[in-house]
């Protein structure tokens, strides 16, 4: 397969350098949620200042992990905002150009042949294992 994106490198390189390796904790797997909403802005989270709406649990996963202040959509509608986050690649590149539907199954699915973060991942921990 072609890795055809510098973000999805550079975002595969941070992982292995961040990844635990020789420390008692590097048995345990590490835990990534990336919390992604359609049509939520920044500051309508409790850990962003919102002060009327509460989001304490979101609040306290904010807390303890990282928060990102200079994030932006990769595109102005959200299948194509997931597609680009999923792969890295730049919305010219990315399968999913548009939020058009495909019937049965709803909305059109990237290709098969397409590498994601969550492969990515699945290559990192292997690779990982076999250097123990």
């Amino acid at each position: 397969m072609r890795f055809t994106t510098p973000l999805l490198l550079l975002a595969a390189a941070l992982l292995v350098a961040l990844w635990p390796s020789s420390s008692p904790a590097a048995t345990e797997k590490p835990n990534i949620i990336y919390l992604l909403a359609d049509d939520l802005g920044y500051n309508e989270l409790g850990c962003y200042g919102q002060k009327w709406i509460k989001t304490p649990h979101i609040d306290r996963l904010a807390a303890e992990g990282m928060r990102f202040t200079q994030h932006y959509s990769g595109a102005p509608v959200c299948a194509p905002s997931r597609c680009v986050l999923m792969t890295g690649m730049h919305s010219g590149h990315a399968y999913i150009r548009n939020n058009g539907e495909v019937k049965p199954e709803g909305q059109r699915p990237i290709p098969e042949a397409t590498v994601t973060m969550a492969e990515l991942l699945k290559r990192l921990k292997a690779i990982d294992e076999a250097a123990r």
